[in-house]
């Protein structure tokens, strides 16, 4: 019934198995991937045709998680898996980024991968397995893919690179890098690290592509032996009388128009070109769709060439020039921190508020559920490239550009014990043109130590570039936009003076050596190093104090066994003090309680009342106190925290007392002197020993008199 195909090998100490005709065989391609205990499904499908009019490549891959695969539970209403969670949209993407470049030139059919997790092991993250098994789908596929990508993860722990370190590994690990290629080169590097130096993230990528090798040949052998027959590959029509004619007619004008610095009017000098271009064909009978892929690849040719023959660029710029810098703090008066920083046409407005452990993000993830003190937030408005679009949730991109700043500035973070707020941050990019999330890099950094966390070092990041044909390339610093989507590399860097914190590199074409990636992480090194330099004119350290808006954190301690006491039945005592004192208040099990209030009276209220449910009275000690019962033999009166002391009759007045209710009422204050407290904890109180009017000890002064 199944024709089954396995192969197996072992990678880093533990087995990596392929199988594939046994599960999803109406797939085009599908495999079971098992690393450790880890099991991910990954399938591939295309459609057989590609639709009319489609000019791009409408790939999509998913990554998915199911519950079940940790023996876990989904939460919410419906107990199922729901929107994809970010740890699934960025795996997602991780998945993406190298398999892309690899279609056959211009296969443009729509093709969907899905890898869906089955087992966690708990130790071994699926990522790495789900990339590995979407790139052997598709290469058993028969899909025009030129594959298959290898992947794996490097650790740096002991000065030694560790391949594929588990998940308590890498809470020591000083790096945590993944990197995908092929045979020929890398494609795809996605990292964060603690302040590491070039040199030692160049060689982990080597590491990286050295250690994957093994896999790429396993996934060659088991296609080797059940591959489906190769698609025919696209035919590619020779366009070179359009070419010819797009040319004459736009060639000198777009020339012209890259000559224009300003993006806006250089983009509308284009799309007028453009525009002319497609009417004019349109007249003579030609191929609008033809046309626009004929006319993007005369924009490339114009562009990159001018690069590489001049080493000047669409700005007037040379290779290594970062634009003009502005950073700016203390914008926003409410905010608790706030920074605008703008390089050359890109800007980001970066906002920080403080908050509580109340605050923290609660995540859901398989290996377990656990909670984040530090958010960062992007978001991409259509108004920030001139457009007018309709306002969406954020999507993958702004997941993605969000977490890379993320990765970037979190090395740098202080201890919650030595900063005890949760931080989030929001970056609102309000200009674009080139390396948005560089920019909320250098924004955040600013906007968290406007709102004086303190950082261990400022953090700034910067996009690099690249144009290569054959032998010849050039490497660009701070690119623009239309570098990006023209050029052969984004390679995105980010860190302090001291190293690197972060690194993310796109390859879109192969042939990149490590010589060329040396002298691109060098070239980052000098743009970052500028752009430190040009922040620390605005704010080059964290501010002393905190916003005056901010809440202000006070840390206690107390006895374990008086946590209950504070919480009181159902949480009634805390809810009573927040509600009293406007203060938040959080209770960790170990007994450390932090009061959170934005005005010191209401933290120190708080604080007061805390200490007073906690405290032991003492022998001797007179106290204010309220009668909270009234009984034949005595009152009771609550005179520490939730504590109350009996006042026997006798103890009520220097005189004979009838009743009770004739010297105390319920509700009325009175001052109290301890007696005693017996083996069981109960008290016993005078009001006669003490002078109601003043507080003074009656009790002294009749020793003084006796004597």
């Amino acid at each position: 019934m199944f024709s089954k195909f396995r192969k197996e090998m072992d990678w880093g100490g533990r087995p990596l198995i392929i199988e594939t005709g046994h599960l999803a065989r109406q797939a085009d391609g599908a495999v079971l991937i098992t690393y450790g205990e880890t099991v991910v499904l990954c399938t591939a499908v295309a459609q057989k045709s590609s639709r009319q009019g489609v000019d791009f490549f409408p790939l999509t891959v998913n990554y998915q998680e199911k519950s079940f695969a940790a023996g876990k539970i989904p939460g919410g209403f419906f107990k199922r898996e729901g929107r994809p969670s970010e740890k699934e949209t960025l795996t997602s993407r991780l998945i993406d980024r190298p398999i892309r470049p690899l279609f056959a030139k211009g296969f443009l059919n729509e093709t969907q991968v899905i890898c869906t997790v089955l087992s966690h092991d708990l130790e071994n993250d699926p990522d790495i397995v789900a990339l590995i098994g979407g790139s052997a789908a598709l290469t058993l596929s028969g899909i025009p893919f030129l594959g298959p990508v290898g992947a794996a993860r490097v650790g740096y722990i002991d000065d030694q690179y560790v391949l594929n370190p588990d998940l308590e590994a890498r809470k020591i690990s000083s790096l945590d890098l993944v990197v995908a290629g092929t045979h020929e080169g890398v494609l795809m590097v996605e990292s964060e690290a603690s302040e590491l130096t070039e040199k030692i993230m160049l060689e982990a990528v080597t590491f990286g592509q050295k250690m994957f090798q093994p896999v790429l040949d396993l996934v060659i052998s088991l296609a080797e032996e059940c591959a489906k027959e190769p698609w025919e590959l696209p035919t590619i029509e020779d366009h070179s009388e359009l070419q010819q004619r797009v040319q004459e007619m736009a060639e000198a004008k777009l020339r012209h128009a890259y000559e224009t610095p300003q993006k806006q009017e250089r983009q509308d000098q284009i799309a007028a070109i453009r525009q002319h271009v497609n009417d004019t064909l349109e007249e003579e009978g030609g191929d609008s769709t033809v046309a626009a892929t004929v006319f993007k690849k005369l924009e490339r040719d114009i562009v990159r060439g001018d690069i590489l023959q001049t080493k000047r660029r669409i700005d007037g710029r040379d290779t290594r020039t970062v634009r003009p810098i502005s950073a700016e703090v203390g914008l926003l008066p409410r905010a608790h921190g706030s920074a605008v920083f703008t390089r050359g046409e890109t800007q980001a407005l970066v906002v920080t508020t403080l908050g509580t452990g109340q605050d923290e993000q609660i995540i859901d993830a398989l290996e377990e559920e656990y909670r984040e003190r530090f958010m960062l937030h992007y978001n991409f408005p259509p108004y920030s490239v001139g457009e007018a679009s309709f306002l969406r949730s954020p999507g993958r991109r702004e997941i993605g550009h969000g977490k890379l700043a993320w990765r970037a500035i979190k090395a740098l973070l202080p201890t919650h014990e030595d900063f005890p707020y949760t931080l989030r941050v929001v970056s609102e990019i309000t200009e674009s043109n080139g390396s948005s999330s560089m920019a909320t890099v250098c924004g955040t950094s600013l906007s968290l130590m406007d709102a004086a966390v303190p950082m261990r070092a400022p953090v700034a990041g910067i996009a690099m570039g690249l144009i290569l044909e054959e032998s010849n390339y050039v490497v660009l610093s701070d690119i623009l936009g239309d570098e990006d989507h023209l050029g052969d590399m984004d390679f995105k860097v980010a860190g302090t003076a001291e190293g690197v914190t972060a690194l993310q590199m796109d390859i879109k074409v192969q042939g990149v050596t490590e010589q060329i990636m040396s002298d691109a992480l060098e070239q980052a090194r000098e743009g970052r190093l500028h752009i430190l330099n040009e922040m620390n004119a605005a704010l080059s350290a964290a501010r002393v104090e905190v916003n005056a808006y901010a809440p202000r954190i006070t840390t206690i301690n107390i006895p374990r066994d008086k946590i209950r006491e504070v919480i009181g039945t159902g949480g009634k005592v805390i809810r009573d003090i927040c509600e009293q004192t406007n203060a938040k208040i959080d209770i960790e099990d170990d007994g450390t309680i932090k009061i959170a209030a934005t005005e010191a009276s209401s933290g120190d209220n708080a604080i007061q009342m805390i200490r007073d449910i906690v405290a032991e009275p003492e022998v001797g000690m007179i106290y204010l106190g309220k009668v909270v019962k009234t009984l034949d033999f005595g009152a009771f009166v609550n005179f520490i925290g939730t504590r109350d002391g009996l006042v026997h009759i006798s103890e009520l007045a220097d005189r004979r007392v009838n009743s009770v209710t004739d010297v105390v009422k319920e509700g009325q204050e009175v001052k109290v002197k301890v007696l005693g407290i017996d083996d069981r904890g109960k008290v016993r109180l005078s009001m006669k020993a003490v002078d109601q009017a003043t507080g003074a000890d009656l009790s002294k002064k009749e020793d003084a008199q006796t004597q």
